[in-house]
């Protein structure tokens, strides 16, 4: 897989509250003048399933492919 350029987040907590990570991902892109290039992708480091853990411990990498804006 090749990506190019990414954002990425490492997010720790329950899926539900993924789109405040999104959201400090989406300000830095901003900030640095990045737009998005293709779908974001997620990466579980501690998952809910197979796992039985609490939802405050699981670990997921949600990374975005970015390019500069035009």
């Amino acid at each position: 897989m090749k990506e190019g350029k990414c954002v990425q987040i490492l997010h720790i907590g329950p899926y539900s509250t993924e789109p405040e990570s999104i959201a400090k991902m989406r300000k830095l892109m901003e900030k640095k003048n990045l737009v998005l290039n293709e779908l974001h992708h997620e990466i579980y480091l501690v998952m809910a399933y197979p796992r039985k853990v609490p939802d405050e411990k699981l670990k997921t990498i949600l990374r975005q492919p970015v390019r500069e804006r035009e």
